[in-house]
Order: structure tokens, then C-alpha cells, then sequence
């Protein structure tokens, strides 16, 4: 099945095995969000910029992982709801 997407007419990595750079649109399902919101995070410094290779601009999937680690402490949670207990 061809990624155009990615611009990738095949994919040659065995079944389950994520590719380590990612492009914009992947990159941006990865962490699940859309393309646009991945470009405001990026904007934000929530998530890392992209390498550049040849023209291309591709994401470190590993420094998706911690970017995407770190924003469990990025935003203050003012969900009054979580305060609450079942006691």
C-alpha cells in the first residue's frame, strides 16, 4: 500500500516496527493531534523541531516520546473534578 503521505511508495520496515523520523502529518498522529495543532506545540516549544535532511523535514520519534512526556507537566490541570474523592 503506498504512504503518500510520506511520499513513500512502499513500506519496507516489517509489520509493527515504527520508521525512528517521522513526517509532519505521522508525527502529528503520533502524539494525537492534528497537523495544525502539532504546528502551534512546535510554535509553543511543546514539541521539538523537525530535522531537516535533504529538503525534508523529519521528526526524532524518541524526541516526540520525551516532548511528549514532559507535557503531562506542562499544563496545570483545573479540572475540579479530579480533586474529587469517592471516600
Amino acid at each position: 500500500m503506498a504512504d503518500k503521505a510520506d511520499g513513500i511508495g512502499h513500506n519496507i520496515l516489517p509489520a509493527g516496527v515504527m520508521p525512528r523520523g517521522l513526517s509532519r502529518v505521522r508525527a502529528a498522529a503520533y502524539v494525537g493531534v492534528s497537523p495544525s495543532t502539532f504546528d502551534r506545540m512546535i510554535a509553543d516549544k511543546l514539541m521539538p523541531p523537525p530535522i531537516r535532511i535533504y529538503g525534508r523535514n523529519i521528526w526524532d520519534i524518541r524526541k516526540l516520546d520525551e516532548a511528549f512526556a514532559a507535557l503531562d507537566k506542562s499544563e496545570p490541570n483545573d479540572d475540579p473534578w479530579d480533586e474529587m474523592s469517592l471516600d
